[in-house]
Parts: structure tokens; C-alpha cells; sequence
């Protein structure tokens, strides 16, 4: 999306938390670190920047060229803090979305998280929106997944193109408080992707923090409801003709009443294997 299409939409003006640029490679525990050791090493910067309403774009987007896309979706699940249901029901939900949206030959669901600052203090297992731009995989810990979960397979399947999507939407709406913002990947430059550890009890992952740079474009879709979702590129192999990788994060709308209900949502990560040759 360029100046022209973009001239005339609305948009928001809020802060978004960038990292500061460091010498030593970031680190974050998704669990209580050992004593003295910090969940977080890396500084935090705010800046101010534009957000753009995406709804009149929804018809122009692409995963392969924004790195996100809206569509609607209705769900069979009833209850979204029921992990048999989001495993048994909505696992193969957004398997079957994100193979129709892609044309990929295989989807295979493996994690996911919800949100809810409410109720994330009483319950371990239900995060609080992040508020930090980020990407969830790099180039090197996105192929490590896939040969963490597809065993034998992996090393044939990494052979060809495959992608890591992740499929985001609201468990309740309108969402007032800590929308999802999303940075268009083509203004997005690999200079501004830092790699950072990401330690868990049994393995060491890695993300991308993001520091800032004014030419990064930022949209949104205000007020999402339940029966939307919003597909994201979090990395592709493919090394050109693609969106490689994308950025996004909750933040806080200035527009909204301070007392808007907290954020619930729900976001399923997926391994999506393109057919040889594509």
C-alpha cells in the first residue's frame, strides 16, 4: 500500500512500544526466571505513531503482500476457555480457513494463546495482551519448529515453501480496549527485525523485537467482533515474491473510554506447507 491509497483514510495518532537498539541479543522467559534474572532484558521506547483504519482496504489486502489479511468467520466453538473445545473443534476450524485463504496442501494447528488481563491473574494458563511490536518467528526458529513438530518429515517438508500464520481474533466484542495493530511488511525493513531469545522450560525459542523506524506503516481494524479474524504473516521461506515476515502488536487506542471492558481474544499459530513447486 502506498501514499496514494492510504491518502485518504482515517487514522489514530497512539504510542506503540518499540526495543531500544542493543549491543547483546534480547532475552524474555515465558515463565518466572530464576531468582535475580530479569523476564525481560532490553529497553522499551515509545513513539507516537499513526495507525490507519484497514476496513476500506479489506477487498486489497494480502497475506502475501501487507501480511495480513480480515476475513469472517463463524465458529462452532461455545466456549474458548475450554482447551478441549479450542483443540478438538477449533483446531481444525482454522486449519480449514487457513487452507482456503492460502492454497496451501497442508495446515497443521499447533499452539495457542488467550488473552485476558481480567482474569490472567488468576489463571497462568490466559496472558495479558503484549504491548511491544513484535513478530512471533525468525528465520532461523521458524524451520526449528517445523523440525520440533512434523519428526520425520520435517527435513523433506522444509525442502520445499512452507509459512508460519497465525489466525487472530476476538473472543468478545466490539473490541474496545487493546486492539491489535499490524505493520504493513512492505514497509517493514530486516534491519528493524532484532532476534531475541525466547526461553521456555524445555527449549529455547526466538522472536523478533522491533525497533522503530518512521517509514513503518501501521493499520487496524476497529471495533473487531467475534465473527472476524485476522490471518498474519509471521514468516514464509520463500525468499522473494513474499511477504518474508510481518510485525503487530496490542496498543491503546486514545479514542476509546478508559473503563472499555478488557480485550479477549484468542490467537492459533499454524504450519502451512505450500505443494512442491510453488
Amino acid at each position: 500500500m502506498d501514499g496514494i491509497t492510504t491518502a485518504g483514510l482515517d487514522s489514530i495518532v497512539a504510542p506503540l512500544n518499540f526495543l531500544v537498539p542493543m549491543s547483546e541479543k534480547p532475552v524474555a522467559y515465558n515463565y518466572q526466571p530464576p531468582p535475580g534474572v530479569p523476564v525481560r532484558t532490553g529497553q522499551s521506547v515509545q513513539h507516537q505513531v499513526p495507525i490507519r483504519n484497514a476496513r476500506p482496504l479489506i477487498d486489497r489486502l494480502s497475506l502475501d503482500r501487507e501480511g495480513f489479511v480480515l476475513l469472517h468467520h463463524q465458529t462452532a466453538v461455545t466456549n474458548f476457555y475450554d482447551e478441549e473445545q479450542i483443540r478438538t473443534i477449533y483446531y481444525p476450524e482454522c486449519e480449514r480457513v487457513m487452507k482456503a485463504a492460502t492454497g496451501a496442501a497442508r495446515v497443521v494447528a499447533f499452539d495457542h494463546i488467550v488473552r485476558n488481563a481480567a482474569i490472567s491473574a488468576k489463571d497462568n494458563t490466559i496472558k495479558i495482551p503484549a504491548k511491544r511490536v513484535h513478530n512471533d518467528y525468525t528465520a532461523w526458529s521458524a524451520p526449528q519448529r517445523v523440525r520440533d513438530l512434523m519428526g520425520a518429515e520435517a527435513e523433506e517438508l522444509l525442502k520445499h515453501r512452507f509459512a508460519i500464520n497465525n489466525l487472530w481474533r476476538p473472543i468478545r466484542g466490539p473490541v474496545l480496549d487493546s486492539p491489535l495493530t499490524l505493520c504493513d511488511a512492505q514497509s517493514l525493513e530486516e534491519e528493524n527485525l532484532i532476534a531475541s531469545d525466547l526461553k521456555y522450560p524445555d527449549r529455547t525459542g526466538e522472536t523478533y523485537s522491533v525497533t522503530y523506524n518512521p517509514n513503518q506503516r501501521y493499520y487496524y481494524f476497529p471495533r473487531m467482533q467475534p465473527d472476524e479474524a485476522v490471518l498474519i504473516r509471521c514468516y514464509d521461506s520463500q525468499l522473494h515474491g513474499a511477504a518474508r515476515f510481518s510485525a503487530h502488536t496490542g496498543f491503546d487506542d486514545p479514542t476509546m473510554p478508559p473503563d472499555a471492558p478488557p480485550r479477549e481474544s484468542l490467537e492459533v499459530r499454524m504450519l502451512v506447507f505450500f505443494p512442491p513447486g510453488s
